[in-house]
């Protein structure tokens, strides 16, 4: 699979990532975990994403993929989730990430994300220095942000973060040239999540969660013409090719998902046509469509 650079960190990522969110899940047992994991790096993927939110998804990389640790890249996120301590603190980043060693079973973080906070929030006196100093302490390789809009747009400015995550989609395209372009220019990795825009294709009626429903309803204002493929390889290909994206994250509980998304990017990017028609098709209707956080 094809690798890229993530910015200037040093490191290189398959232009496929895996999310692990679904690793995480008390439903998904033990042994289709391990499998699954194992069948992300034996498929050639070369980054997998977590987050201590994802229920038992740090401890079951740790522990089924210790013994592989030097075949991947490992990006997970910090601020929250640390007992006794206040959430969004320089205690709890420095905590979060000796815990996340420790659940990970690694000497190293290859990238540590904020966890898509705001703003105000990423103001805080010592906040992203204490993130720096598990850089400096070699505990990090590289700090990083996940998030949209505006606070994303702060982050870059700081110049602290070599990595940033944010939505990039078919129909979550704002992004594209504002943040994605300044972490261009920067030499900024970009890790694109949600580049399926959570597959509103499945549904006839808006769903229930606002996520997805917006999504859904984007699509249908869009009115894209899919030109034959399929939706899931037409987002895949579109997401991924967007300049400035080093990889995109897709999550998945099934091998056989993962091995369609791999098939899809194997076909390359889209014509420079439908591209366009794309992102006209977002343009003309972008009354307030932010990126969804």
């Amino acid at each position: 699979m094809e690798r890229r650079p993530l910015g200037k960190t040093g490191l290189h990522v398959s232009v496929l990532g895996f999310g692990a969110g679904h690793v995480g899940s008390p439903d998904l047992p033990e042994a289709d975990a391990a499998a699954l994991l194992h069948g992300v790096l034996d498929a050639g993927i070369h980054l997998i994403d977590t987050a201590p939110g994802y229920g038992l998804s740090e401890e079951r990389i740790g522990r089924h993929l210790h013994g592989r640790r030097s075949e991947f890249v490992l990006s997970t996120k910090c601020g929250y989730g640390v007992p006794g301590v206040e959430d969004w603190t320089p205690e709890c980043i420095t905590r979060g990430v000796d815990q996340a060693l420790q659940r990970l079973r690694t000497d190293v973080l290859d990238v540590v994300h904020f966890h898509s906070c705001p703003t105000e929030v990423l103001q805080r006196p010592g906040l992203m220095d204490a993130l720096v100093r598990a850089v400096e302490a070699g505990k990090v390789r590289a700090a990083a942000y996940s998030g949209d809009n505006a606070a994303l747009e702060f982050a870059l400015g700081t110049g602290v973060f070599g990595v940033v995550q944010t939505s990039v989609n078919l129909f979550d395209q704002r992004a594209i040239g504002r943040g994605v372009a300044w972490a261009r220019e920067r030499g900024v990795g970009v890790i694109a999540k949600r580049p399926i825009g959570n597959a509103p294709w499945r549904f006839h009626e808006r769903p229930g969660a606002h996520d997805i429903g917006e999504y859904w309803h984007r699509m249908r204002t869009m009115a894209l013409d899919s030109r034959g493929l399929d939706w899931s390889e037409l987002a895949l290909r579109f997401a991924a090719h967007v300049p400035g994206v080093s990889t995109c994250i897709v999550g998945t509980g099934r091998l056989d998902n993962l091995r369609r998304n791999l098939r899809a990017l194997e076909q390359g990017p889209l014509p420079a046509d439908v591209v366009e028609s794309i992102r006209e098709a977002f343009r003309r209707n972008d009354h307030g469509w932010d990126g969804m956080i």
